[in-house]
């Protein structure tokens, strides 16, 4: 029996590669022990069949975004092939590396559910960030109450909140007991509040979209990866 080494290493004995091009190509779950993929450069191998997948090329993985249907209170279990939803288009495979500084961008309002996102990449944190005040966020309230026709107009613009005017937003009746709300530059509390000025309660609070990115079929508790041509 060999003594045991780390996998970069054998890699690099075998197809005389760079120890950057062999972590890529494991790191990339391009490489296989007995069959089996590892994902980690470190796994220690002695004597097991290690195999390069044909095709692979040591390129950098690039960082991904996914979005998911959050209940209230409750993260949703987050790259588990038993929570992938059946919906993800994106023939992205789920590796060990996407757990990698994988944060969490537009928090929910408080006690809401609804779509969550959750990414990698700079350029989706800066857009999420930057265009805050811009981009559009798609909320359904359950609401109990009575709500006037001057109640509706004064959601869709003339309430104050936190000591400022809240800017105009877009609120209409998606049935007889839930409100649609498109607001951009959401703020912490706001719809809660507005509800509760008009003479209505809200029973729960869903998000549904933002800007160009909605939630769709995700039912509570899935996730999906962001497919390429998707922008928010």
């Amino acid at each position: 029996m060999t003594e045991p080494i780390r996998l970069a290493k054998r890699l690099i004995t075998l197809i005389g590669c760079s120890r950057r091009e062999a972590e890529l190509f494991i790191t990339a779950g391009n490489v296989t022990v007995n069959g089996a993929i590892i994902e980690e450069p470190q796994f220690m191998v002695s004597d097991e069949l290690v195999e390069l997948q044909a095709g692979a090329q040591p390129l950098p993985l690039p960082p991904i975004t996914l979005i998911a249907h959050q209940t209230a209170g409750i993260a949703p279990q987050l790259l588990e092939a038993s929570t992938r939803s059946g919906e993800d288009t994106s023939e992205i495979r789920t590796l060990k590396h996407h757990h990698h500084r994988l944060s969490q961008f537009a928090p929910l309002e408080p006690g809401a559910d609804g779509l969550t996102v959750y990414s990698q990449d700079w350029r989706v944190e800066r857009k999420l960030k930057a265009d805050a005040a811009t981009l559009e966020q798609e909320y359904i309230a359950e609401v109990a109450g009575t709500l006037s026709a001057e109640g509706l107009k004064l959601l869709n613009h003339g309430l104050t909140y936190r000591g400022r005017a809240l800017s105009p937003c877009k609120v209409s009746w998606q049935n007889e007991t839930r409100l649609r709300f498109a607001i951009k530059g959401i703020v912490t509390g706001q719809i809660k509040h507005a509800c509760e000025t008009v003479g209505l309660q809200v029973l729960s609070l869903k998000r549904l979209r933002i800007g160009r990115v909605a939630m769709s079929k995700l039912i509570p508790g899935q996730w999906r990866y962001l497919t390429p041509d998707e922008r928010f």
